[in-house]
C-alpha cells in the first residue's frame, strides 16, 4: 500500500488572527559555488519570496534550493541569470508570491603583481550581490569592500616642518657643513629625520545600483577603477624594492577620507553601469583610537 506523504505547508489551519502577509520568507547561508568573472568563488546565497497569500502556511523552499542549484553550472554568471532565477522563483508560488530576491555572500580573488620585482600575490575582495523581481521590475544592488593605504597630509606636513628644523639646527651647530656627501650621510640618520607621517590601512565600501541591461556584472572594472582613483592599493608579495616604490607612491598620495570620497564620486558619478551609488569610505587612522570617515550618495 503507497501512502501519500503530506504536505503540512499545504493545509491552511492558521486561526483568524494570524492571517497577515510576510515580507519575505526562504533559506539563508546556503553554500553555492558560483561563477563570476571568470572566477569559482565559494559564495553563501540568500534566497526569498514574499509570502502574499494570507491563508497559506509556508512557501516551498526545496523549489528555491533546487532552482538556485541551476546557477552553480554556469560559467559567467550575469543578471540575466539571476533575473531569470527570480521569474522561476514566482512562477513556483503562483497566487503566494508577486516578490523575490537572491542575495549572493562572496570574495573575487585577484592576483596582483608586486609594483617593482616579479613577485605577485593574491588580493580577496568581499561582495555582495543582492537582486529582486518585483512583479517585472528587476533590481540588482552591487556592494565591494577594496582596502588601501591612506597617508595623513596633517602628518605629512609636521614631519616635513620638524626635518626642516632639525636641518637649520645641524647648520646652525655647525653639526654639519654645505658638503654634498656630509649631507647625505647627515640625511641617512635618525637626527635628520626625526618624524615621518602616519599611514593606515584604509577601506572604501561601495554600494551601487547596477543597469540592469548591462551584460556581464563588473566587479573587476569596478575594482579596478576604484584602485586607480585611490592610487595606492595595498600589496601582497613584496620585496624591499616594492616597499621603498609603495613608500614613495604613499608620500605622493597624501588625502584625508574627504579626498578619498572625492575622486570615487569623480570616478563613478555618471558611470554607463550604474543608475546610483551610495559610498563610505573609512581611514583607521594610526594615531587616533576612533575611525575618520566619510560618506556621499548620488541618486540613491
Amino acid at each position: 500500500m503507497n501512502l501519500v506523504l503530506p504536505d503540512v505547508s499545504a493545509e491552511s489551519s492558521l486561526t483568524r488572527s494570524y492571517h497577515y502577509p510576510l515580507d519575505w520568507v526562504g533559506m539563508e547561508k546556503i553554500a553555492l559555488p558560483l561563477y563570476l568573472e571568470n572566477s569559482l568563488c565559494q559564495s553563501q546565497v540568500n534566497a526569498y519570496v514574499s509570502l502574499d497569500d494570507v491563508f497559506a502556511k509556508g512557501i516551498h523552499m526545496s523549489r528555491l534550493y533546487t532552482r538556485l542549484l541551476k546557477l552553480s553550472t554556469i560559467k559567467n554568471l550575469a543578471l540575466l541569470d539571476i533575473k531569470d532565477a527570480l521569474l522561476d522563483f514566482l512562477a513556483s508560488h503562483k497566487d503566494l508570491s508577486a516578490h523575490a530576491k537572491i542575495e549572493i555572500h562572496s570574495e573575487l580573488y585577484i592576483e596582483r603583481p608586486a609594483l617593482v620585482s616579479q613577485l605577485s600575490g593574491w588580493k580577496s575582495y568581499p561582495f555582495v550581490l543582492s537582486c529582486q523581481l518585483l512583479k517585472d521590475d528587476f533590481y540588482a544592488e552591487l556592494k565591494i569592500e577594496i582596502p588601501y593605504s591612506s597617508t595623513c597630509p596633517c602628518s605629512a606636513a609636521l614631519a616635513r616642518n620638524i626635518i626642516q628644523q632639525r636641518f637649520a639646527t645641524a647648520l646652525e651647530n655647525h653639526e654639519i657643513h654645505l658638503d654634498p656627501q656630509e649631507i647625505l650621510s647627515w640625511l641617512n640618520s635618525t637626527d635628520a629625520i626625526a618624524a615621518t607621517p602616519h599611514s593606515q590601512r584604509s577601506f572604501a565600501q561601495l554600494n551601487f545600483k547596477l543597469d540592469q541591461n548591462i551584460q556581464y556584472i563588473p566587479l573587476i572594472l569596478f575594482i579596478n577603477q576604484a584602485e586607480q582613483a585611490l592610487m595606492t592599493p595595498v600589496q601582497t608579495a613584496v620585496k624591499r624594492i616594492d616597499e621603498q616604490a609603495f613608500a614613495i607612491a604613499n608620500g605622493q598620495n597624501l588625502m584625508f577620507c574627504e579626498d578619498a570620497l572625492r575622486r570615487l564620486y569623480a570616478t563613478f558619478i555618471h558611470h554607463p553601469s550604474i543608475l546610483g551609488f551610495n559610498f563610505k569610505v573609512i581611514h583607521a587612522e594610526s594615531l587616533h583610537a576612533h575611525d575618520a570617515v566619510a560618506q556621499g550618495a548620488w541618486q540613491w
